[in-house]
């Protein structure tokens, strides 16, 4: 039986919000949609079962870490990522482009030859063309897969950032190359320009000449301020291709995805609700709580009195103080699954409230609080 065909489809819009569906053949997204980061082949401190449980619809998988451990022949040999990690979900792969940046000891860019690099594990030197990471992607098995781009620091030097744009821009032409004909996967192009408005704009028009199954921006979350990301956001609004996901990669706060939602974009992932939970932040429709805080230790109210999800509730905020203040591993576990599932609740009330065309009241209510 022929598999089925990426199709992504707008079913109602509040001004540039949109609600939308993404159909693969692993299953639907409803969008806007938020996908925990699974970075090594694992939502950290989560259970698969636990994550779909969230109302998870897509985890999200990254190149770079995979091709340093297990290996991607490990993961290949074995049917690809869904089988090595038991998941059934969709599962979309970064291409390793903004890890080359921030995680690598030392890195070399080369226009042809890509990025050389020596993993931050071991020193062990690594190539990565574009070809090559749409090669990995593919054997990952991935469903949505990533162009290769470079990703730059935040620099306000434009030359810089002009030079680095066109250097993705020839890499997403080899990626969409590599990437071949293969309907029932996706590959997304990356807008690139930093906080430059002609250079985004420059980006975006020569990547949906080369035509690409969704659109995301890239090089924010990197430093940048709330309003100089929804500045960009803003810029490239009226000409993003109405009929093709957007996605806004590695963002972010539960204010930072309102304003995005309300420009437009479909996709979002971050580590914040998984590495806030093993810290000890836990995100609630009251506000944040830093549960170490001292004046939790008599405090027997749980987190959130309404969540039904895994019974959180029954778990008071002077045991979860209890538990990070010695350490115990059950504590990042029961506050990471707060956390994620506290997304996907605020994904939820987001699409229904652009369904019912309340989404900037929904907006404005909650965009300071969160």
């Amino acid at each position: 039986m022929a598999l089925k065909k990426f199709a992504f489809n707008i079913l109602k819009t509040d001004n540039y919000a949109r609600l939308g569906l993404i159909e693969t053949h692993r299953g639907n997204i409803n969008t806007p949609a938020f996908m925990p980061v699974g970075t090594q082949a694992t939502v950290k401190a989560c259970t698969i079962d636990d994550i779909k449980k969230t109302g998870s619809e897509i985890i999200l998988g990254n190149t770079y870490h995979l091709m340093i451990r297990p290996g991607v022949d490990r993961i290949k040999n074995i049917g690809g990522l869904h089988e090595f990690m038991n998941c059934d979900l969709p599962i979309l792969t970064d291409s390793g482009g903004f890890q080359v940046m921030s995680l690598s000891k030392l890195n070399k860019i080369d226009r042809e030859k890509g990025a050389i690099f020596n993993s931050h594990v071991d020193g062990k030197k690594f190539f990565l063309s574009p070809e090559e990471s749409i090669r990995i992607q593919l054997a990952l098995n991935s469903d949505i897969i990533m162009i290769m781009d470079e990703c730059p620091k935040k620099t306000d030097d434009y030359d810089k950032i002009k030079k680095s744009m066109g250097l993705s821009l020839y890499w997403a032409k080899r990626s969409k190359k590599a990437f071949g004909t293969n309907p029932h996967k996706a590959i997304f192009g990356i807008i690139q320009g930093g906080l430059f408005k002609d250079l985004r704009i420059e980006s975006l028009k020569k990547l949906i000449d080369i035509d690409f199954d969704g659109y995301a921006i890239g090089g924010l979350a990197v430093g940048e301020t709330q309003l100089e990301m929804f500045s960009v956001l803003d810029h490239l609004k009226d000409e993003l291709p109405a009929n093709k996901p957007h996605y806004l990669m590695g963002v972010g706060t539960p204010s930072d995805i309102l304003g995005a939602v309300k420009r437009g974009i479909d996709m979002f992932d971050c580590v914040m609700p998984t590495r806030s939970g093993r810290t000890g932040l836990a995100f609630t429709w009251k506000g944040r709580i830093n549960i170490r805080n001292k004046k939790y230790q008599n405090d027997n109210s749980p987190l959130d009195e309404n969540c039904k999800n895994f019974n959180l509730n029954r778990y008071s905020k002077n045991y979860l103080n209890h538990l990070f203040n010695t350490n115990e591993i059950l504590g990042s576990m029961l506050l990471t699954l707060n956390n994620i599932n506290f997304y996907q609740e605020l994904m939820s009330e987001i699409r229904k409230n652009i369904k019912n065309n309340t989404f900037d009241e929904f907006h404005n209510k909650y965009i300071n609080k969160l």
